[in-house]
C-alpha cells in the first residue's frame, strides 16, 4: 500500500529528464504549443457538431445499456423507445461559451501543475507527483486508450473524407476492397482493409519522428490553413444571412443550450495535449500555461463564430444532418466554398491525428523511463531525440485497428477517459497545495480549492451523461490494466521496495 500511494518528488522528476539518453531536444515555443492545441481541439466537429447540437436529435435507446446514467436515473429506459435532445437553436454559440467555462476550470488547474512539472507525461505524470503511483498507472492507461481509440476514429473519418473528396473532383476512387474496414458499422460498405487510414497514420508518424520542431511546423501550417477555411466559411457565407433564422434565438430554453453543450463538449477535448510538449518546451513555465489557454480562447471564438454564421444561412432545425456547413453551402450553391470547407475538415483531422499521436508517444515515453512499461519505449533517437521507437508502435496501434474495424462507435471511450484525466489533474492541484504550499509555482490556478472543485462536478456531470456500455467498456480496459500493473509494472518500478 505504501507504494501504491507513493508519489514521485518533483525535484527528482525533473532531474530524470536531463539524463542525457532519455533527453529530449527543447525546441518549442509559446506559438508552436498554441498550434499544438488548436490542432487538437479543432477538428472536423465543428462541420459536423455544431449544426447537430443546434438543431437537437432523437436518440434511439435499444438497450439499457445504451442510455446513460442520467436517463436511468431521472427517466428510465424500455428497450427500442425513442428519447429527444432538444436542440440549442441558434442560442448554439451560448452553449460553446458554458463549455468554455467548463474547460476554463480544468485548464486553470492543467496550467498550474503543467508550469510546475513541466514533464513528458502530462496527466500521468502529474498523478505521480500528487496521487500517487497507482493512480499515475490508471490515468496513463487511461491515456493510451484516449488518445488510441480518438485517432482510430480521425484516421476512418480521414479516409471516408479524402475519398469523397476524389470523387467529387475526379469522378474516381478507391475499390471497395482497399478502402474500406473488414469490419464495418452496420449499413456501411465493407472490403479487406482500409489503406487509407494505415498510410495517413504511417505519414504523421514519420513526421513525429523527424523531431517536434518539424512535427510542430507541419502542424502549424495545417492550422493555419484550417482556420483560414473557417475565416472564408464566416465571411464567405455571412452575405447570405438571414437575420429571421435567428427567430427564435432559443426555441428550447435553458435545457436547449445546456442539451447543446453536452454534445460540443467533447469538440473541445484536446487542449490538454499542450501539457504533453512540456519537456520539448523552451521556456515552460512561462509558456505552457499561454498554450493551454490561449488554445481555449481561439477556439472558443472560432466554434462560436461558425455556429452563428451557421444558423444564420439556414434554420437550425434543418442542420441535423452528418455535414450540416457543407449541406447548407450546397443548399446556397456555393459549391466552392463547399470544396475549401472539405480541405479545412481534412485539414482538421489530419492536424488532430498528428497532435493525439505525439501525446500518445510521449506518456508511453514518460511511463517507460519510469520503469512502469519496458525500457524499448523510452528509447530516444540519436540525431532527432524523439522517442522515436514508441512513435513507431504508436503509429502501428492505431493504423492496424483503423484499417480493420470501422471503429466510430467506440469514440465515446476517448471522451470518458478525457474527463477522467481532468478530474485527477484538477484534484492533483488540491493535494499539491496541501502537501507542498511553499514550492514556487509560477503560474497559479486562482480561488484553490473552489476552482478544481468545479472543474471535478462539470466532468463528473458529463460523465453520468455517457451510455452505460462505454462505463463498461472503460471499466474493463482499467482492469485489464490494473492486472499487468500488479503482475509486472509494481515489481519493476522505480519506487519498488
Amino acid at each position: 500500500m505504501n507504494q501504491l500511494l507513493r508519489t514521485k518528488n518533483i525535484d527528482d522528476l525533473l532531474r530524470s529528464s536531463q539524463d542525457p539518453e532519455k533527453r529530449l531536444k527543447k525546441t518549442l515555443g509559446p506559438w508552436s504549443l498554441t498550434a499544438l492545441g488548436i490542432g487538437a481541439v479543432i477538428g472536423s466537429g465543428i462541420f459536423t457538431l455544431t449544426g447537430t447540437a443546434a438543431a437537437g436529435r432523437v436518440d434511439k435507446i435499444n438497450s439499457v445499456f445504451n442510455a446513460t446514467i442520467l436517463d436511468l436515473v431521472t427517466q428510465g429506459v424500455h428497450a427500442g423507445s425513442s428519447m429527444g435532445r432538444p436542440g440549442a437553436g441558434p442560442a448554439i454559440t451560448l452553449s460553446f461559451g458554458l463549455v468554455a467555462i467548463a474547460c476554463c476550470f480544468a485548464a486553470l488547474c492543467y496550467a498550474e501543475l503543467a508550469s510546475m512539472i513541466p514533464i513528458a507525461g502530462s496527466a500521468y505524470t502529474y498523478a505521480y507527483a500528487t496521487l500517487g503511483e497507482v493512480f499515475a498507472w490508471i490515468i496513463g492507461w487511461d491515456l493510451i486508450l484516449e488518445y488510441a481509440v480518438s485517432n482510430m476514429s480521425v484516421a476512418v473519418g480521414f479516409s471516408a473524407y479524402l475519398q469523397d473528396l476524389g470523387d467529387n473532383l475526379f469522378g474516381w476512387h478507391l475499390p471497395p476492397e482497399i478502402a474500406y474496414p473488414l469490419f464495418p458499422a452496420p449499413g456501411q460498405p465493407g472490403g479487406y482493409f482500409n489503406i487509407p487510414a494505415l498510410l495517413i497514420t504511417i505519414l504523421v508518424t514519420l513526421i513525429l519522428v523527424r523531431g517536434a520542431r518539424e512535427s510542430a511546423g507541419a502542424n502549424t501550417t495545417m492550422v493555419l490553413i484550417k482556420i483560414a477555411a473557417i475565416l472564408l466559411f464566416c465571411f464567405g457565407a455571412a452575405k447570405a444571412i438571414r437575420p429571421e433564422n435567428w427567430h427564435p434565438f432559443a426555441p428550447n430554453g435553458f435545457s436547449g443550450i445546456l442539451t447543446g453543450a453536452s454534445i460540443v463538449f467533447f469538440t473541445y477535448i484536446g487542449f490538454d495535449s499542450v501539457s504533453t510538449a512540456g519537456e520539448e518546451c523552451k521556456n515552460p513555465q512561462r509558456d505552457l500555461p499561454i498554450g493551454i489557454l490561449v488554445t481555449l480562447v481561439v477556439c472558443t471564438i472560432l466554434y462560436g463564430s461558425v455556429s452563428l454564421v451557421l444558423t444564420g444561412i439556414m434554420r437550425f432545425d434543418q442542420l441535423g444532418t452528418s455535414s450540416p456547413v457543407a449541406d447548407a453551402l450546397k443548399a446556397l450553391g456555393y459549391n466552392r466554398l463547399r470544396l475549401i470547407v472539405t480541405a479545412g475538415a481534412l485539414m482538421g483531422m489530419l492536424s488532430s491525428l498528428l497532435v493525439y499521436q505525439y501525446g500518445q508517444a510521449r506518456v508511453w515515453f514518460a511511463m517507460s523511463r519510469d520503469k512502469l512499461l519496458p525500457g524499448i519505449f523510452s528509447s530516444v533517437h540519436k540525431r532527432f531525440r524523439t522517442p522515436h521507437i514508441s512513435t513507431w508502435i504508436a503509429g502501428f496501434f492505431v493504423g492496424i485497428p483503423a484499417g480493420i474495424w470501422d471503429i466510430d462507435t467506440l469514440a465515446e471511450l476517448s471522451n470518458i477517459g478525457t474527463l477522467f484525466a481532468f478530474i485527477l489533474v484538477s484534484a492533483g492541484v488540491i493535494a499539491l497545495r496541501r502537501s507542498q504550499p511553499d514550492r514556487p509555482r509560477v503560474f497559479r490556478a486562482p480561488l484553490v480549492p473552489l476552482v478544481p472543485i468545479l472543474s471535478i462536478i462539470c466532468c463528473l456531470i458529463l460523465m453520468m451523461g455517457l451510455p452505460l456500455l462505454t462505463w463498461l467498456r472503460f471499466f474493463t480496459w482499467l482492469i485489464i490494466g490494473l492486472f499487468i500493473y500488479f503482475l509486472y509494472s509494481k515489481k519493476r518500478s522505480e519506487l519498488a521496495d
